[in-house]
């Protein structure tokens, strides 16, 4: 029995050393970690840096864009602001762009700042930034592209209604940017067909589809008389928006888009019906809180 036991012990000798072994390299790993953690992120900022500072746009454009991905990092903070001021309209807009996905509100005035630019793929980024850190000022710029005017009445001037009118410039934008960037994709597959129309509805109906949340009795008004646009998908968007707002007033413009000639607006008009109808009566239409002036 003895003998058998020293067996054993003698065959397993070999497989503890070899464990001790691996064991030990593993620790020389692990102290080494730290240091080879750093060397690597180091490697990875001087990456970014570089496609930041190259010129070329492509490498910038995705140097800024993924900066996005580093929630609460100062320096990305720091870049993406850098880029608003870039001289290439895609660099500002992919600055604006990353700032909103780092929810950095200290970037806010810059952003604001951002809705003045020249170019619309800058303010629709600033725009949709701003609306992710739930800035009201976001509203203001939905509003003017669904309606062509400022919430205050005043008429757009001439260029920035040219700007927020070239369905080229927004349908490439939005496609670069990802459905998802400005809000698409939740109107439906009809919507990414007319983009490739170069249709300025998909922009009207993303509008819609934000102002839904917007407290401003106005922003209510203004979808009420998209529900009688030229386009049926914005009537349909206008429809979905009214109904997420909540607001029982808000239910004859339902009623009446029931009988529209479009069937997707029609069933959209039905369910808008179906919702504000089974909604509270003590509820109250958004609040007017200011014209955002």
């Amino acid at each position: 029995m003895e003998k058998t036991r020293r067996r054993v012990r003698t065959g397993l000798r070999p497989l503890l050393i070899l464990l001790a072994l691996v064991s030990a390299g593993v620790a020389q790993q692990t102290k080494a970690s730290p240091a080879t953690a750093q060397d690597s992120t180091k490697k990875a900022w001087q990456m970014l840096e570089d496609g930041i500072a190259s010129d070329d746009v492509d490498k910038r454009v995705i140097a800024i864009r993924v900066l996005g991905l580093l929630n609460g990092d100062s320096h990305a903070i720091e870049l993406s602001e850098k880029a608003l001021k870039d001289k290439d309209e895609k660099v500002r807009a992919a600055g604006a762009t990353a700032l909103g996905e780092l929810r950095a509100k200290g970037s806010i005035p810059k952003l604001h700042a951002a809705l003045k630019d020249d170019d619309v793929g800058v303010v629709m980024a600033a725009a949709h930034a701003l609306h992710a850190m739930g800035d009201p000022a976001a509203y203001e710029v939905y509003y003017a592209v669904l309606t062509g005017e400022r919430k205050s009445g005043a008429s757009l001037l001439e260029r920035q209604k040219q700007m927020l009118k070239d369905p080229k410039k927004i349908a490439q934008f939005g496609f670069e940017q990802g459905l998802g960037f400005i809000p698409f994709a939740s109107i439906g597959y009809g919507v990414v067909k007319a983009v490739r129309k170069d249709d300025t509805s998909p922009v009207k109906a993303a509008a819609a589809k934000v102002l839904a949340s917007d407290p401003d009795a106005r922003s209510g008004k203004a979808l009420e008389d998209a529900t009688y646009a030229d386009s049926a998908t914005v009537r349909s968007a206008a429809l979905d928006a009214l109904a997420r707002r909540d607001d029982p007033s808000l239910r004859k413009a339902a009623e009446t888009a029931m009988n529209d000639e479009n069937v997707a607006v029609r069933f959209t008009a039905a369910a808008a019906v179906v919702r504000l109808s089974t909604a509270s009566k003590d509820s109250k239409a958004p609040q007017d809180k200011g014209s955002g002036q």
